[in-house]
C-alpha cells in the first residue's frame, strides 16, 4: 500500500509559478513509476507529466517546455515545477504511483492522492 498526499496548490497569476509536491509512505517510492495528472471542471482527468523508476520523463503536449517533473526518492517526493501558468491550467492536480511498463493513461496507474487545487487567475 502506497498513501500519496499533494500540496502546494493555490491561487496564482496568469504567468506565474508553483511548485506542487507529493510525498509518498509505504512501499518503497524508488521502485514505482510517478505520474501528475490534472482534471478541471466538466472534463476529463488527463495526463501531465510522469517520471519513470529509471528517471525517464514524460510530459503532455500542453505543458511541455513549461512544467518540470522530478522525484527526490531519498525524500519520498514527487515534485512538479510549474512555471508560466495560464488559466488553462487551472484544475486539481493528483499525483500517482503505478508499477507496470506504461505510464501515460489512468489506467497505468495504482495510488492517487487525493488531489491538490490551482487555480490562475487571467
Amino acid at each position: 500500500q502506497v498513501q500519496l498526499v499533494e500540496s502546494g496548490g493555490g491561487l496564482v497569476q496568469n504567468g506565474g509559478s508553483l511548485r506542487l509536491s507529493c510525498t509518498a509512505s509505504g512501499r518503497i517510492f524508488s521502485t514505482y513509476n510517478m505520474g501528475w495528472f490534472r482534471q478541471a471542471p466538466g472534463k476529463e482527468r488527463e495526463f501531465v507529466a510522469a517520471v519513470t523508476r529509471i528517471s525517464t520523463y514524460y510530459y503532455g503536449d500542453s505543458v511541455k517546455d513549461r512544467f518540470t517533473i522530478s522525484r527526490d526518492n531519498a525524500k519520498t517526493t514527487l515534485y512538479l515545477q510549474m512555471n508560466s501558468l495560464k488559466p488553462e491550467d487551472t484544475a486539481v492536480y493528483y499525483c500517482a504511483a503505478g508499477s507496470g511498463m506504461a505510464i501515460l493513461r489512468i489506467r497505468d496507474y495504482i495510488y492517487w492522492g487525493q488531489g491538490t487545487q490551482v487555480t490562475v487567475s487571467s
